[in-house]
């Protein structure tokens, strides 16, 4: 009788076993992720909004790590060929990795170029060479809205199945972003018209500039790839001291030395401008910083900006 009823009890078991190893199989099968390789932090925080439960998302460069100079390593080309979807932005930001996205794409990959959602007249060209567009978009909430669609309709392609969730965490995205650009907005009209002027190590802000007001000065160019010289330090302190600019930022993917040496150079000149602040520019925050998200790393930038310059 005791026999029988471990024989029962050791079937009983095995089946409950081979039905939850069932129900396993099942779950693992249909929460299979998609999985995107984004280039930026900002990149890969919109694939993560945009594609929520349904992907898995691998970001090759860290907080602070500049874009513009950065070299792809042998397991990241692995790491996208091996990834569903590539997401990158574009306009020569990644500047060193142009080849690599075209051997992806020629191999049949799929491959976002956040590039591919704007229209000429939105984008901002370089003074010195109109051929060249400015790569910061993120800086203006709406071109980042437009950016936001852009991701949620290629993984609407690339996923059918889950079309309709990528759509709806675009809609509540899209609120999001329009709070923000609300934020910047009522915090901007804090800041004297007179005031209203970006100083930073390079141009990464003409977007923000466009879309809020403010007048933009960058050491260095739309890339952080050529340094400044000792006459643009000296120009520049020239237009800070004539116009009594009151805060000079730092950029938390560019050495703060340039911004250091414009500070020292304008105090020659008989005037003190004080640095009013660190800004993300090409990168978010680290996950300590309290900005690491887009979200959040606008709201600092903004709140940085009006608290030194009001």
């Amino acid at each position: 009788m005791l026999k029988n009823f471990r024989n029962l009890l050791v079937l009983s078991l095995a089946i409950t076993l081979f039905l939850t190893g069932c129900q396993k199989a099942e779950k693992n099968e249909t929460n299979d992720t998609l999985k995107i390789v984004a280039t930026t932090t900002m990149l890969a925080d919109l694939a993560e909004v945009i594609g929520g439960d349904h992907v898995t998302v691998n970001g090759l460069m860290g907080p602070g790590i500049d874009p513009h100079l950065y070299q792809a390593s042998a397991g990241d080309v692995t790491l996208m060929q091996k990834a569903d979807v590539v997401v990158y932005n574009g306009l020569h930001l990644e500047g060193k990795m142009g080849e690599i996205f075209e051997s992806l794409t020629d191999r049949g990959s799929i491959v976002i170029r956040i590039e591919d959602g704007f229209s000429e007249d939105e984008l901002l060209s370089w003074e010195n060479d109109p051929s060249i567009h400015d790569p910061h978009i993120w800086f203006d909430v709406s071109l980042w809205k437009a950016a936001a669609k852009t991701v949620a309709d290629k993984l609407s392609e690339a996923d059918s199945a889950h079309k309709e969730d990528y759509l709806n965490n675009l809609e509540e995205y899209l609120v999001e972003l329009d709070d923000l650009d609300t934020y910047i907005k009522d915090r901007v009209s804090e800041v004297p018209k007179e005031q209203r002027v970006l100083v930073t190590a390079h141009d990464a802000f003409n977007y923000f500039g466009r879309a809020y007001g403010f007048e933009v000065k960058g050491l260095q160019g739309i890339s952080t790839d050529a340094e400044a010289g000792t006459a643009d330090v000296s120009k520049l302190a020239d237009f800070i001291t004539e116009r009594k600019i009151k805060a000079i930022f730092v950029e938390s993917s560019v050495p703060p030395k340039t911004i250091e040496a414009l500070q020292a150079a304008v105090k020659a000149k008989g005037f003190d401008v004080s640095i009013g602040g660190e800004l993300y520019s090409d990168s978010l925050g680290g996950k300590d910083s309290g900005a690491d998200t887009y979200l959040l790393t606008v709201k600092a930038n903004i709140d940085t900006i009006a608290d030194a310059l009001k």
